[in-house]
């Protein structure tokens, strides 16, 4: 079986146990522990990741939500920082999106 069917399946099994109310509580705490251990990997990575596009956006004097739209839009060049850019930004979106999954809060 595949390793993520595997998985998948595993963590069906853990979502019916909690429906059931049959989840021990150190159950509880490992998944406690690691939610949070993802989300501070996520978080470290992001913070890196914001570094990199705020060099950018002081080297071309804007922001990386101006540059994307106009990168999109086809208004840019393909200057491989803009390359590098762009894939920056989507980049820091999906981490986004990533730590609001692990902490189901939204991310400024």
């Amino acid at each position: 079986m595949h390793a993520n069917t595997l998985t998948a399946e595993r963590l069906h099994a853990l979502a019916d146990l909690y429906q059931q109310g049959q989840v021990s509580e150190l159950t509880e705490r490992t998944l406690e522990k690691l939610l949070r251990h993802e989300a501070e990997k996520c978080q470290a990575q992001l913070r890196q990741l914001q570094a990199d596009l705020a060099e950018f956006e002081q080297r071309y004097h804007r922001s990386s939500t101006e540059f994307y739209q106009q990168f999109q839009a086809g208004q840019t060049s393909d200057d491989m920082d803009y390359v590098e850019w762009a894939s920056l930004v989507q980049m820091a979106a999906n981490l986004e999106k990533r730590l609001h999954l692990l902490t189901g809060e939204t991310v400024a």
